[in-house]
């Protein structure tokens, strides 16, 4: 049996929870015919990781065959790209592979939800990924939702945060930035203040929330003094909060003395029809 995928991904594919048959026996290949995942969402490998496993596998051996497809140049890795790595540290010369046939989007996906239930992948790995899997099948949000057993305003949150610039990005994979604070930069209007505004999170250690404010102040263009002044009373702040979570965008509440109004900021048309099928089905 293919183990060690982890629980949930046989789910989506019954066909590894089948015991190994006669054509798929674990077999002993060279190390040099494997090749790492093209689909592989995982960008970035810790080094203490891959080092512990090379010392397991120097006294234990590789105890969980990698799952590999033949292709024209030898096999390609399904999964177990870090017992490959590990295994060339090792210094192996062969590999247990159990052999499957799998087509370029099954392979993707599987890629995909290992790293998602083992959380090997960046925010911005995992949305790259969405996007890649969206591109290459021609699959809606919520195609991908179902697809995938993720809720749809999460694939949108995250799918979003390609949207900020390639500093921020890259901040966020390295550990810099949380997810929040992306999600909060991106209601940034005046991009010339961006890196202004980089420096006061990252100095000053600034949590989400405080982003968030920071950032509705330099949008509303009131000074900082004035706006403590003027701060929303917590139910309006609350409310604009769940608002944005479920939303997956920037929404202010204005509350007058009679009426009031709801702002929803939108990216593209794409995005736009993405918010207002939420809404309908809320």
């Amino acid at each position: 049996m293919a183990r060690g995928l982890g629980k949930g991904i046989n789910a989506f594919f019954p066909e590894l929870e089948e015991e190994t048959s006669q054509d798929e026996k674990i077999l002993q290949v060279e190390l040099s015919q494997c090749r790492p995942n093209p689909y592989q969402p995982r960008k970035t490998f810790q080094v203490e990781a891959i080092e512990e496993l090379k010392n397991s596998i120097l006294e234990y051996g590789i105890i969980q065959p990698l799952l590999v497809r033949e292709s024209i140049k030898g096999f390609e890795i399904i999964a177990g790209e870090r017992r490959y790595r590990a295994a060339k540290e090792a210094g192996l010369k062969t590999v247990p592979v159990i052999v499957k046939e799998m087509n370029d989007q099954k392979m993707m996906e599987l890629a995909l939800l290992e790293n998602l239930q083992r959380e090997n992948l960046t925010p911005i790995e995992e949305a790259q990924a969405y996007v890649n899997l969206m591109k290459s099948y021609d699959l809606t949000q919520d195609d991908l939702a179902k697809k995938l057993g993720k809720s749809r305003p999460h694939i949108a949150n995250l799918v979003r945060l390609l949207q900020l610039p390639a500093q921020v990005t890259a901040m966020i994979n390295n550990g810099e930035l949380t997810m929040g604070h992306g999600r909060a930069i991106l209601g940034l209007k005046d991009k010339d203040k961006l890196n202004a505004i980089i420096k006061k999170v990252t100095t000053e250690k600034l949590n989400v929330r405080q982003v968030e404010l920071l950032i509705q102040q330099l949008n509303d263009k009131k000074p900082q003094e004035k706006a403590a002044k003027t701060k929303k009373d917590i139910f309006i702040a609350e409310r604009e909060t769940h608002l944005r979570d479920f939303l997956g965008t920037n929404v202010k509440i204005h509350k007058g003395k009679k009426k009031g109004k709801i702002e929803i900021d939108f990216f593209n048309n794409e995005d736009l029809d993405r918010i207002i099928d939420m809404l309908r089905k809320s």
